[in-house]
């Protein structure tokens, strides 16, 4: 089979899962997988701003000059209290708490912003299942664990914070093999180095743009792995933007040849998320961009059969899985997919002709449709059925008419 999409695997909390391509014989649970799984959709982020301080009302007088020892071990002593946790969405279910302080609310990562960060991952017994000295990613564009981007966007310049999450907001119930098991949750102590605009798009190479693009291919990965098709939809619409977005540099013909490729299998992946999530629609219009630049891409091909199935279009669907057949004659996937609409269509047909013998008006024979088969005019169209009908109908309406004037 053509490598022109892929299904995605599971990766580390600091990095992208990394893709990898469907086999050539393209089995069922690639191309179709049927669980069900929780999407999680974007919670709305609290404001978390400090408080301002308390004023200053009825403090008392400051200690004598000679005497400066008492003030010191209160400024101590506040320096040492514990911070507070902060519920981030308010579910009990992500929790913060500063360690070190930062520079202020002020310094603060803005979404779009490129972080680094010190993270260190932990399993609630404290085994160390991560450690990063400099991690950089795109802030808001879901490219590490949720608890990260939505927790690192609270950091001040310089903090240091140790973050609790449920599964939902890390791995999940698919947990990532072989150090984290399904549903557990993580801590995660993270310290904000670093925050800088985004690069410029239409400054990067031909390189520098096929390896960012597939960056965020592979999160989308990651995340269909992991049954989020919505964030998965989320990371290949992010690629294909990177992809397409206009650029102030020349790109090699091979460069060329390969952000087309990465484009290819983001619009694949991306028809497979939303066909998952029944947008069909939406499904059909990514099917159609992969073939107009790869006519005989089978993927595409497949799930665009499926697509128009699922509509209950089989009249349309067949030839297109019968395309996909002659393209890989081998593959079982298509084999059963195709044998399953043609049933479906057969089925469709037989309901729409017990339709046309009650409206010919012989309800009579619905139970021997074998037999009245030769007897009555079954290819009469339904164009013809309604015509007929209309005309009989307006003769009656113009017979009234005319008695009515004389």
């Amino acid at each position: 089979m053509a490598s022109s999409g892929e299904e995605p695997r599971s990766g580390s909390p600091g990095r992208a899962g990394t893709g990898s391509e469907l086999s050539p014989t393209g089995d069922a649970t690639q191309l179709d997988t049927a669980e069900d799984f929780e999407v999680l959709d974007e919670e709305e982020e609290e404001d978390l701003s400090e408080l301002p301080p308390l004023e200053d009302v009825g403090r008392p007088p400051a200690p004598p000059r000679g005497d400066a020892q008492p003030a010191e071990q209160d400024k101590g002593e506040a320096a040492e209290k514990p911070q507070e946790w902060i519920d981030v969405l308010g579910s009990g279910l992500l929790k913060k708490k500063t360690l070190v302080p930062g520079q202020g609310v002020n310094s603060r990562p803005h979404k779009g912003q490129d972080v680094t960060i010190r993270l260190k991952a932990m399993l609630e017994d404290g085994t160390v299942v991560e450690e990063n000295p400099a991690l950089t990613f795109t802030l808001g564009d879901c490219d590490v664990l949720q608890a990260l981007d939505l927790c690192v966007q609270l950091l001040e310049m310089g903090e240091t914070a140790l973050i609790v999450s449920d599964a939902k907001y890390c791995y999940g119930a698919q947990g990532r093999s072989p150090d984290i098991p399904p549903n557990t949750g993580l801590t995660l102590e993270v310290e904000l180095l670093a925050a800088q605009d985004a690069a410029d798009l239409e400054l990067l190479s031909g390189k520098e743009k096929i390896e960012l693009a597939n960056r965020k291919r592979e999160r989308g990965n990651f995340f269909y792995q992991q049954a989020d098709y919505v964030l998965a939809i989320n990371s290949y619409d992010i690629a294909l933007k990177i992809i397409s977005s206009s650029s102030k540099v020349d790109f090699s013909p091979d460069e060329e040849a390969e952000l087309l490729d990465v484009k290819v299998k983001c619009l694949n992946n991306l028809a497979a998320s939303q066909l998952k999530l029944d947008h069909y629609e939406a499904a059909l219009k990514s099917c159609n961009l992969v073939l107009e630049n790869q006519p005989g891409n089978i993927k595409a091909l497949f799930r665009k059969g499926k697509v128009l199935a699922q509509q209950g279009e089989y009249r349309e669907a067949i030839p297109i899985l019968k395309a996909a057949l002659k393209l890989e004659p081998s593959n079982k996937t298509i084999h059963a997919e195709l044998s399953k609409l043609v049933k479906k269509h057969m089925d469709q047909k037989t309901v729409e002709t017990e339709m046309y013998r009650k409206m010919l008006g012989n309800p009579s024979a619905a139970g021997t449709p074998g037999k009245c088969k030769d007897k009555l005019p079954w290819s009469i169209p339904w164009k013809w059925l309604f015509g007929a009908t209309a005309i009989a109908l307006g003769g009656v309406a113009l017979s009234v008419v005319i008695a009515a004037r004389n």
